[in-house]
């Protein structure tokens, strides 16, 4: 049986969160909402594996089609972004530098994302809307000043981001990006959260981003600079990770921007990220109304 397949969904009006099967959704929160509100709470609670074994022995409630997919922490305390975590991006800069020791961050707030299926909004203050594929870690066990060794002991779940950027915007100020990576609704997480259990769902997966079926990124997450034992433990050298908190791991290279002349995405495109194990996350551009 694959792995199971948390969402975090839209239904009529409610929102909610339940199970994937071929057959529809199992709706989780409509049997344990009143304890678990949303699935950060289920996370924080341990609760994931005990979930998922309800999947076999409960009947879908409706069709995958009748949801709308929301990203899968509908509030995370914190959505921290990992910059410059492949070799061939790092090449990119072209200033002659090595990798440096410690990984570049920053943060984004969850009106900045939206979930699968979902449009990715193009604003009208620039045309420079970029893709980026990349693997997302939802923390399980908080801590601070995490072991490396301990560390990926505090993930609970795995999925996906297209952490969607307006270029021209992140170079408004000498030293920040994060006004191009706050628009609302210009990234997406998602489809959905598969429980981690074992170092081989992330040790050297695929990772690989599509446009309009052309495949723009593609390399295998034993390249990145900084693995994710690190990443937990220098986030959390500084600030304490909660349970639910999200962090979007870095991006290959191949992003539009990298292009001559730069290939940005327009109303109509189609951005896939997908990753061995995780899925395939998929969303279409539309300008802002």
């Amino acid at each position: 049986m694959s792995r199971p397949q948390f969402v975090s969904f839209s239904h009529k009006n409610r929102q909610g969160y339940g199970l994937l099967t071929v057959e529809g959704v199992v709706d989780l929160s409509a049997r344990h909402g009143a304890r678990w509100p949303s699935l950060r709470e289920v996370i924080e609670a341990g609760a994931l594996s005990a979930l998922a074994a309800e999947r076999g022995s409960l009947s879908p409630d409706f069709p995958v089609e009748e949801i709308r997919f929301e990203i899968p922490i509908p509030t995370p305390e914190k959505i921290i972004c990992v910059g410059v975590n492949f070799p061939d991006r790092n090449e990119e800069y072209k200033d002659g530098q090595a990798a440096p020791s410690n990984p570049s961050l920053f943060i984004r707030f969850p009106r900045s994302f939206t979930g699968h299926n979902e449009p990715l909004i193009r604003p009208p203050e620039s045309p420079q809307l970029d893709y980026e594929g990349e693997i997302v870690i939802v923390i399980g066990k908080g801590g601070r000043r995490i072991p490396e060794a301990q560390a990926l002991n505090h993930i609970a779940a795995l999925s996906l981001s297209n952490e969607g950027t307006i270029r021209d915007w992140v170079r408004h100020a000498k030293f920040n990006v994060t006004q191009g990576k706050n628009f609302d609704r210009t990234g997406s997480i998602g489809p959905w959260l598969v429980p981690y259990t074992d170092e081989a769902q992330l040790a050297d997966i695929r990772l690989e981003t599509r446009v309009n079926g052309e495949v723009r990124q593609s390399d295998r997450t034993s390249r990145m600079i900084f693995p994710l034992r690190k990443i937990i433990n220098y986030i959390s050298t500084f600030t304490t990770l909660v349970p639910g908190d999200v962090i979007v791991s870095g991006t290959p290279t191949g992003a539009g921007a990298r292009f001559d002349p730069p290939i940005w995405l327009k109303p109509g495109d189609v951005v896939e990220v997908e990753a061995d194990g995780i899925g395939t996350l998929r969303n279409t551009i539309a300008d802002e109304a």
